[in-house]
């Protein structure tokens, strides 16, 4: 970090007006790739924090009560400029965090989605007239919105993480102040850029970048932040629930995840391989729904090792912004790191090295897409995330026994599994313990589906219908006369 001023310098966005931190501190963003500076940022505090809260909370009224036709206006209107800035919003994910290109477009496309389906979506918020046990009674439900909002976003998905969160919370009337990742913050300044352009009403959407700590304690401490929203680490959404019960506070969390992928006998071979490729390797396995676990019958377990395998030797290692790229680098070397130790600890229990295990040259952040055979629960990588491109693979000889393993564990986000059977997909999907599950589909997330986890994979969903509830208060009026 360093405390000098750079014309440069990306801004904070605070009630309407681009500020630089108020201790003139900024830092420096990485791209992963190639290890030189992408942008220099503002860092802010608790100060701006207090600042972009009350700026919130004071925009709040005049944004709950417009009618939720004219909110959907403005949300429309970022959808249109998102998709028409898709190149620029895609290339900052790249450089700050190594996603290859292709997936980056892919990313804008899904984030700008969520503005529009939640833009209907607030034009759908019913109430309820109950039948009264009186003649003199009236009875009535109404949904409002719950106030002002503190998002924290992760930098995984820097951009759809964002708009998933605060596409429900304005379509529903609240007001937003925004924490993106440290490391990706420049695709969310460029996302605030574009909310300027629509004009928004002052306050309703605030940026602050900097301090975790302080950001975080300033929202979870501040009375008139009524919702936390929250994507990342299950360790840090612990301590943002036990936080949040100072004052009751609303919480949603989208939390971490060790993802079962079942192969079963009867499966479509190739299909299920290349669901594995599009779930592991996506992302270089920085994703949350992520393959995390592989299971295979045991019957075809030989065949489809020599299948994946080939498919994974094919991957093309690269810098993200090229567009033959299909796995990019790792986050950071903390990152790097974690991957090389589970690798390492799996195969001295006894894992077979089908392909890749290691960097792909020192000092770099390319990890080579890895297959792990004959994988077994005491290695670390069967309970902790991976977050990064290694699939262990594990066999099983019967349903009932692979139901059991896939379901032990204490998270329950997402789980995927192929069969041809009519009977079996409906029986394995009912009985796993996850709150999305994928049956022959390696990519079940869409706007208008509920997204999250049960166990330590989180509260509340993000997405469909259920997504504008999270962000909404239930007020019971009963009118005598």
């Amino acid at each position: 970090m360093n405390n000098s001023i750079k014309t440069k310098t990306k801004k904070l966005f605070i009630n309407g007006e681009w500020t630089e931190a108020f201790s003139g501190k900024t830092y420096d963003v990485l791209n992963p790739a190639t290890n030189k500076v992408v942008a220099t940022v503002a860092y802010g505090s608790t100060e701006e924090t207090r600042l972009a809260i009350k700026a919130a909370n004071d925009a709040f009224p005049k944004w709950a009560v417009l009618t939720a036709k004219e909110r959907a206006v403005y949300l429309t209107k970022l959808y249109e400029l998102m998709l028409k800035e898709k190149e620029s919003l895609a290339k900052l994910i790249t450089l700050e965090m190594g996603k290859p290109i292709k997936e980056a477009r892919g990313e804008i496309e899904l984030a700008a989605e969520y503005l529009l389906w939640n833009a209907e979506e607030g034009k759908r918020i019913y109430g309820e007239s109950i039948p009264s046990s009186s003649p003199s009674k009236r009875l009535q439900v109404l949904k409002q919105p719950i106030g002002p909002v503190g998002a924290i976003t992760p930098w995984n998905f820097p951009v759809s993480m964002l708009t998933r969160k605060l596409g429900p919370a304005l379509a529903a009337g609240c007001t937003f102040v925004i924490k993106p990742a440290s490391k990706t913050p420049s695709s969310a300044i460029r996302l605030f850029e574009l909310i300027e352009q629509v004009k928004f009403p002052k306050g309703v959407l605030n940026l602050v970048i900097g301090s975790s700590k302080h950001i975080g304690n300033e929202m979870m401490e501040n009375p008139a932040i009524k919702k936390i929203t929250f994507t990342g680490s299950t360790a840090v959404g612990k301590k943002l629930i036990e936080e949040s019960s100072q004052q009751v506070k609303k919480v949603s969390m989208e939390l971490g995840g060790h993802a079962p992928f079942i192969v079963f006998e009867d499966a479509n071979l190739e299909e299920a391989a290349e669901g594995v490729i599009i779930s592991k390797y996506r992302n270089s396995g920085q994703t949350c729904i992520c393959l995390n676990r592989l299971y295979v019958q045991k019957s075809v377990k030989d065949r489809f090792e020599i299948l994946l395998t080939e498919k994974v030797n094919s991957l093309k290692i690269g810098d993200g912004i090229e567009e033959s790229t299909e796995v990019g680098p790792l986050v950071d070397e903390e990152a790097i790191k974690k991957v090389e130790y589970q690798v390492e600890d799996a195969l001295e229990k006894g894992g077979v090295l089908l392909t890749g295990g290691k960097r792909r040259n020192a000092n770099e952040l390319f990890f080579e897409p890895t297959l792990i055979s004959n994988a077994s629960p005491d290695m670390e990588i069967s309970y902790e995330e991976t977050f990064g491109p290694v699939a262990p693979i594990y066999t099983f000889e019967s349903e009932e026994e692979v139901i059991e393993a896939a379901n032990k564990t204490d998270y329950g986000l997402a789980a995927y599994f192929y069969t041809n059977d009519l009977g079996r997909s409906i029986r394995v999907a009912e009985k796993l313990e996850y709150g999305i599950v994928g049956v022959n589909d390696a990519t079940p997330t869409v706007v208008q589906a509920p997204f999250g986890g049960v166990k330590q994979s989180g509260l509340g969903r993000e997405g469909g219908h259920q997504g504008v509830e999270e962000y909404l208060e239930t007020k019971y009026i009963s009118i005598k006369f």
